[in-house]
């Protein structure tokens, strides 16, 4: 009896040892969790802080960039009061100068035969060339001038209308 009693008692402290080795061992790891908690804490707060500083920001921006998109709305209105004020005034000094600058017409020849410039006869191989602009006279192609698509115009009438042109 006291052999198996003594072999309880050696159990019995080999069970305690064991229990007070993982009670420590649960200990450290109670503490390291302690620990990892409080930095996810102080993590969690700064990432808090960050949150709100990025949304103050974002809420600045967001009103700055409403006020310069209402500044250039009131700048495009301005712009266009202004162009039509240019147009109104381009369309009086149009109107006004409308007739400033009628050209004389020249004089269309007696005979239709020849240029109302240079007096040159119209044959086979001297095309006739009606003056596009006021004089509506007959010239040669030396006497005129190609306007494109609003055909040709005689040389007078060109200087005329184009006075840098001379």
């Amino acid at each position: 009896l006291p052999q198996r009693l003594a072999s309880l008692a050696a159990t019995a402290q080999e069970e305690t040892w064991q229990s007070r080795q993982q009670l420590q061992a649960q200990r450290q790891e109670m503490a390291r969790l302690q620990e990892e908690l409080s930095r996810a804490r102080q993590d969690g707060e700064r990432w808090a802080s960050a949150l709100q500083r990025a949304q103050r920001e974002a809420l600045e921006r967001e009103a700055t960039r409403g006020a310069e998109q209402a500044r250039q709305q009131e700048l495009i209105r301005d712009m266009k009061e202004r162009l039509l004020e240019l147009l109104r005034e381009k369309d009086a000094l149009w109107q006004k100068t409308e007739g400033i600058d009628t050209p004389m017409a020249s004089p269309v020849p007696r005979d239709p035969g020849l240029c109302a410039r240079c007096h040159k006869d119209f044959r086979l191989l001297s095309r006739r060339y009606n003056c596009s602009r006021l004089c509506q006279g007959k010239v040669c192609h030396t006497c005129s001038v190609d306007m494109g698509k609003h055909g040709r115009c005689c040389l007078i009438c060109y200087q005329q209308r184009h006075p840098q042109a001379t």
